[in-house]
């Protein structure tokens, strides 16, 4: 009998021009692919901050001249961080973060600037997380991550090393809200507990933060719907809130004792309360114009003398409208109404009805207040799409288009914060009055020597706003650097008529004073600044150079030593101590600041000649005969150098050969 075979499986073929069924991709790979692309567009974006400068702005009180940041991470540094007021606020995982990028960077400000640009590109990945998580809606929630990791406005924030506080909360916010989306989706003492400890990090990192229990409740009006068809949270939804606003609150009275005690808060007397209502309502509408318009953004914004009557009015009107709009809607669309919520409230802590600073305004101070008009757009988009399929190509394109022009104008507007110059011409050119960044500009221009141009934006400062002080204290440094030291001494006089305890004013006077010979006159001004402000470096340096000139070498010898511990990286006080310890016959630990100071001027070719006289004296000749040779390589016409060098080897040849060991 025959043994039938089974014929093969025969795979059918699709039919005429229908594909074959592609093999199902896993559920999270959609996910997975927004996320790299926001991955990959905010990094190539923003990847030029790692060529960029520190600015003159904020940025060396929190790094370059702060002491406590440049020891590094140690323990005194962390109680430091945890109890200090610097900067005129309390964040102290902030000033942790800064410890540890020099700790490992040192003064590199190109990894300053990346540890901004990652924490940034994270916020915009949970943002995304968040909110997919939330609604369940991918492209909605897609388009806000986009809008959040590259809109203009956000440049600030991400590309000034003084703002890390800014990304820094923003992440911390973040992952409050999806520690909170899953504590509803099965509420438990470990998952709230979990959304404290990230307020808590939020908080330390930002004070700004303290809306967040605020937008909570609006979530769960919208898309949480645990208060289904309600405009406000029930009174449980509340009491749950509670330890969050308690944190909110003792956060808020911190910052605000920071601040009076830093002298950031401006008093009524200053800024009438009626004109700061103005203001803030300007500031809503101007937000939210910067938003869908992003020109002429700058890094400061001159606080106006007075507003028009026709722009408080219309802001204060369009306002309400808006917000009458979005009430009616809520039944239908309550994304309208969260999403305005979110926006207002985010932005009360720094829309200037408590002012703290000089600012009308700040682009920083948008990073998570527009989410909220994020959130608008793209759930109002989807509903477009969702009502009337047939223009999904044209939202579509038009949301392609408006993601492409915030790629563009980001990447230019980035190239304004490679360097303090470029930072602060740009803001003169895009503002009027702007006294503050004349006078910043002024002390750029000082840094480099360059006096007449630090001259002449001082004295645009002064002359836009005569009672600002540092302005004055500018115009006073340019004046004495020309030469002009009687009018150099006028101007410190006026700065301290202002503000009689400024420590700049008071140094500055002291060193006008010493190069008239007034000595006794130069210390006392000297003294009482280093009085008020001990861990001022200037201070000492200026009071060492006024008691080395009356030959006090060991009083001398302290302040610049002073001067060193707190701007290590400065070679002049290096210098100073050297000469003054080797006066005292310390020739041993004058080598060792004369080395010091070589480490910070490689190229000079007198730091390498002092360097070698202190260790010839030291009896030290071979290192004194590498020390000559190197500053005959970098001068060679040094004859002092090639003499002493000379001296040297017929020492060493002359001096006895240690036996060699047998």
């Amino acid at each position: 009998m025959t043994k039938v075979r089974p014929k093969p499986a025969v795979r059918s073929k699709p039919a005429a021009g229908k594909p074959a069924p592609a093999q199902l991709a896993p559920p999270w790979w959609p996910d997975l692919r927004v996320c790299l692309v926001l991955l990959v567009a905010a990094l190539a974006v923003y990847s030029q901050v790692r060529h960029y400068d520190f600015v003159n702005y904020d940025d060396a009180d929190y790094v370059g001249r702060n002491v406590h940041v440049r020891a590094g991470l140690t323990a005194r540094g962390l109680v430091w961080a945890l109890t200090s007021f610097d900067a005129a606020n309390w964040f102290p995982l902030t000033w942790v973060t800064h410890m540890a990028d020099y700790q490992f960077f040192g003064m590199e400000s190109g990894w300053h600037h990346l540890t901004n640009l990652w924490l940034h590109a994270l916020g915009a990945l949970l943002l995304f997380a968040v909110l997919k998580r939330m609604t369940g809606a991918r492209w909605p929630s897609a388009l806000v991550a986009f809008l959040f990791a590259l809109h203009p406005l956000h440049v600030e924030s991400v590309a000034w090393v003084a703002e890390r506080k800014d990304v820094l909360s923003a992440v911390f916010w973040f992952l409050t809200l999806w520690f909170y989306a899953r504590y509803v989706e099965r509420p438990g003492t470990g998952r709230y507990l979990a959304v404290v400890l990230a307020f808590c990090l939020g908080l330390m990192a930002k004070p700004m933060i303290v809306t967040l229990p605020f937008v909570l409740l609006l979530l769960d009006v919208w898309p949480l719907r645990r208060a289904p068809g309600r405009v406000l949270p029930g009174k449980a939804l509340l009491r749950e809130k509670l330890p969050l606003f308690a944190l909110a609150a003792g956060a808020s009275v911190l910052t605000f004792l920071a601040q009076r005690h830093g002298g950031a808060v401006a008093p009524l007397a200053g800024i009438a309360l009626p004109l700061r209502i103005e203001n803030a309502l300007v500031s809503y509408v101007a937000y939210i114009g910067n938003m869908f318009w992003p020109a002429d953004l700058a890094v400061f914004y001159p606080y106006p003398r007075a507003l028009p009557f026709w722009q408080v009015a219309g802001a204060g009107l369009a306002l309400a409208g808006i917000s009458l709009a979005a009430a009616r809607q809520f039944r239908a669309r309550p994304y309208l109404a969260v999403g305005w919520c979110w926006y207002l409230g985010t932005l009360v802590p720094v829309i200037g009805l408590v002012q703290v600073g000089g600012q009308a305004r700040a682009d920083r101070y948008t990073y998570v207040p527009v989410i909220g008009l994020s959130i608008m757009l793209a759930w109002g988009a989807a509903e477009v799409v969702q009502r009337w399929p047939r223009v999904r190509k044209a939202v579509v394109a038009a949301a392609v288009a408006a993601c492409s022009a915030c790629v563009a104008v980001t990447w230019f507007q980035l190239q304004y914060w490679a360097n303090s110059e470029t930072l602060f011409r740009h803001a003169l050119e895009v503002t009027s009055g702007n006294f503050t960044i004349d006078s910043n500009l002024a002390e750029y221009y000082l840094e480099r020597q360059r006096n007449e141009e630090a001259r002449e934006h001082a004295a645009e400062a002064v002359r836009i706003d005569p009672y600002y002080v540092e302005a004055h204290v500018n115009l006073a440094t340019a004046l004495s650097h020309l030469g002009k030291i009687a009018d150099s001494e006028t101007e410190y006089r006026k700065a301290l008529e202002l503000q009689p305890s400024n420590v700049e004013a008071h140094t500055g006077l002291g060193a006008a004073l010493a190069v008239q010979q007034r000595t006794a006159e130069a210390l006392e001004e000297l003294q009482t600044a280093v009085r008020l402000k001990p861990g001022y470096a200037d201070g000492h340096f200026n009071l060492g150079k006024a008691l080395a000139s009356l030959g006090r070498n060991q009083e001398a010898a302290a302040e610049f030593a002073a001067a060193v511990r707190l701007e290590p990286d400065r070679p002049e006080a290096h210098h100073s101590l050297a000469i003054a310890l080797a006066d005292q016959g310390r020739l041993n630990e004058a080598a060792g600041e004369f080395a010091a100071e070589a480490q910070l001027r490689p190229t000079d070719a007198d730091t390498q000649y002092n360097l070698a006289i202190a260790l010839a004296r030291s009896g030290r000749l071979d290192e004194a005969i590498a020390h000559f040779s190197e500053a005959l390589r970098l001068r060679p016409g040094f004859e002092a150098a090639r003499r002493n060098l000379d001296t040297a080897l017929r020492q060493r040849n002359a001096s006895p050969q240690p036996s060699p060991k047998r």
